[in-house]
């Protein structure tokens, strides 16, 4: 015979009136567990009545914790949210684990407010035992179905950092990582992401010894012992995405060589066949931004020369000869190189910053052909430079506040700043014995004190310190600067400011690492 309200309100009685007795009436809190059974407004009395009693009850433990997820798994959302809501107060003992791990299992529902209440009810199991609730996180986001274990590192993504202090305590953070280390051998390119920002929020990795230990974690996952395979957008996509992770945890003790090294030695070379994991993505220019980035926290590097070489090599090939001309000083084609601005940036600061570990480079490392070849390159550039700024600044003078947000200004804006850092680094260069002293602040980075101002045009004497270079160039003077340099238009639109990209799960299958993760069905498993 079903249970009705009535039999469920005189069992609920009983119980409440019983006080310090309770364990007697056991057949009364049977009642409220068969409740679950009975029409929409049994199952929600049902769905209050349960938790209510049963610490009273620790023989009927396991069979009022299988009640309550029956009502959670009830046709009726409403039923199904009490039920949820009413969760955590099972979470005593060692049924925390349990009820945590049931919480990250209903995760995957697709109802709004019922995954809203699941939420909740995780974050007050946190609360309880965070140790705990974090076991049964883990239990899910190790063994369970892809849809739990995605959602399951969305909210520890998402809320871990959100709780006190007195919550994550040493012993749980610790916990968190060592569970955290498990996972990351086997994630897709999001689940990576999401995974390092958990542990790079942990208080227990703020020092230099932790930083070391979360830059570790990323060279495990950007295979940095293999080759590149340029034409694999998979492996270009992993290691941008590892370098992304590791380029806030690069200080002056934590230092980013292994990755500038691969970087000159795998990237560089292979720049143009580089494949774009991402659609209208500059990838060269993706991945010289990012060495540049990572250049000024680089250690002692054994192949330092190997890769100021090819460093140079690259800087080189986007520092173009003046062009050629006819008996009449005119150039024949009537086009002039196009100055890759952007791109000379970051490879000129990337050099500039290794430069300072071999100041000598330019001096004895290079021979005299490729040092004057060099010298030319640079002047030609220089003097190029000269016009663009003047350009620039010309078409922003006296604007400010709102005219300086426009899409068209914004662009200039920047565009000044990437001319402006490279005239400082050639006038450096342009010393003789070159420089490595001045400071700039990368054009798409935040300027965290007052810019340097660009220093004026490099007199004859500075442009042409070496006697063959300033012979070589001097015809150039003479011709009409603003008819040889006139700027790109629309240069800077698709490059500037900040590029950040999360993908989903990176294509093709693997083993350990980033990939498709393989399928897994488990059914119910509360």
């Amino acid at each position: 015979m079903a249970v009705t309200i009535e039999d469920l309100y005189r069992s609920y009685g009983i119980l409440a009136d019983a006080k310090e007795d309770l364990s007697q009436h056991k057949d009364a809190y049977q009642v409220i567990l068969d409740g679950v059974k009975g029409g929409p407004k049994e199952k929600r009395l049902a769905a209050q009545f349960i938790p209510k009693f049963f610490a009273n009850f620790p023989e009927l433990s396991d069979a009022a914790i299988n009640a309550q997820l029956d009502l959670c798994e009830d046709e009726d959302v409403s039923i199904r949210r009490q039920a949820i809501k009413e969760l955590p107060r099972f979470a005593t003992g060692d049924n925390i684990v349990r009820v945590a791990d049931i919480l990250t299992q209903l995760l995957q529902t697709d109802d709004t407010a019922e995954f809203n209440q699941v939420n909740v009810a995780l974050v007050s199991i946190f609360k309880m035992d965070a140790r705990g609730t974090l076991g049964g996180l883990f239990s899910q986001i190790l063994q369970g179905e892809d849809i739990v274990r995605e959602r399951a590192i969305k909210f520890l993504s998402a809320k871990l950092k959100t709780l006190p202090e007195d919550v994550t305590t040493k012993e749980v953070e610790e916990y968190v990582f060592a569970e955290t280390k498990k996972v990351l051998e086997d994630v897709t390119g999001e689940e990576f992401v999401l995974l390092m920002r958990v542990v790079s929020g942990l208080r227990i990795l703020q020092t230099v010894n932790g930083r070391q230990q979360l830059v570790e974690l990323v060279v495990e996952q950007a295979f940095l012992e293999q080759a590149l395979n340029p034409a694999d957008p998979d492996t270009v996509d992993r290691l941008l995405q590892c370098t992304r992770q590791a380029l806030p945890l690069f200080s002056k003790n934590v230092h980013s060589t292994r990755f500038v090294t691969y970087f000159c030695e795998h990237v560089l070379p292979n720049l143009s066949a580089l494949t774009s994991p991402v659609a209208d993505l500059d990838i060269q220019l993706e991945v010289l931004k990012l060495l540049a980035e990572m250049s000024p926290f680089c250690g002692d590097m054994e192949k330092l020369e190997s890769n100021l070489n090819m460093l140079f090599t690259k800087l080189l090939e986007y520092m173009p000869l003046p062009p050629e001309e006819v008996e009449n000083g005119e150039n024949p084609a009537n086009e002039e190189p196009k100055l890759q601005f952007s791109y000379v940036e970051c490879l000129l600061f990337g050099f500039h910053q290794l430069g300072k570990k071999l100041p000598d480079f330019l001096i004895d490392k290079v021979d005299a052909e490729r040092l004057k070849d060099f010298k030319i390159r640079l002047q030609y550039f220089a003097r190029g430079l000269q016009v663009y700024i003047r350009q620039l600044r010309v078409a922003l003078q006296g604007k400010s506040g709102d005219a300086l947000k426009t899409d068209e200004n914004k662009i200039k804006v920047v565009a000044l700043k990437i001319t402006n850092n490279i005239n400082i680094l050639i006038k450096d260069l342009f010393h003789n014995p070159p420089s490595f002293k001045s400071t700039v602040t990368l054009s798409w980075k935040p300027v965290q004190k007052a810019e340097a101002v660009a220093p004026k045009r490099p007199s004859g004497e500075e442009m042409g310190s070496g006697g063959s270079t300033k012979k070589q160039i001097s015809p150039q003077h003479r011709r009409d600067a603003r008819q040889i340099y006139n700027p790109p238009s629309g240069k800077y639109s698709a490059t500037i400011g900040n590029f950040n990209y999360e993908r989903g799960g990176f294509r093709g299958g693997r083993g350990r690492g980033f990939g498709a993760r393989g399928n897994r069905s488990r059914g119910r498993l509360y």
